[in-house]
């Protein structure tokens, strides 16, 4: 004869009705799933909170009382909470590593700000010579497109 009872059945040694609240949630293929959150929460708690919940919920809190289960029996003090807690952790240090970064990204800019206006005035004014030093209609004549100037086709001075 071919078993078809679910994982929490086989557990608890009973025969599986058809109408089993466990069956849906702990396949007989996966054991250590009932026998886990069994031993947390107990089969007589599980089924009492499987049937007070609406049929869409049960499987996420199947779910939810399994994660927990597993954390509490790794880490009987904390638990989950243990895990919830270094993930916080985690989340202020890396929150604490942007904010310095930006910080840093800031100061960078300003200081990069502070060190091209002058080389950009400088550039201007090296620009402005060169063209001072020319008669109006010589500057039509003058190719200033690599000293960043628009080209000679363009008249300034008409």
């Amino acid at each position: 004869m071919i078993s078809s009872r679910c994982a929490a059945c086989k557990y608890l040694r009973r025969r599986c009705p058809s109408d089993c609240i466990f069956s849906p949630y702990f396949p007989p293929n996966d054991p250590q799933r009932f026998s886990c959150v069994h031993r947390i929460y107990g089969a007589s708690n599980v089924g009492k909170m499987l049937q007070q919940l609406p049929s869409h919920l049960r499987s996420q809190a199947v779910d939810t009382m399994y994660f927990e289960a597993q954390y509490r029996l790794q880490d009987p003090v904390y638990g989950c909470v243990g895990i919830i807690s270094q993930l916080h952790q985690q989340i202020n240090r890396a929150e604490s590593q942007v904010a310095k970064i930006q910080a840093e990204i800031s100061f960078l800019n300003s200081n990069a700000q502070e060190v091209e206006e002058p080389q950009v005035d400088q550039h201007f004014e090296a620009n402005s010579n060169f063209i001072n030093n020319f008669l109006p209609e010589q500057i039509n004549t003058l190719d200033l497109s690599p000293y960043g100037l628009p080209s000679t086709q363009t008249s300034w001075f008409n």
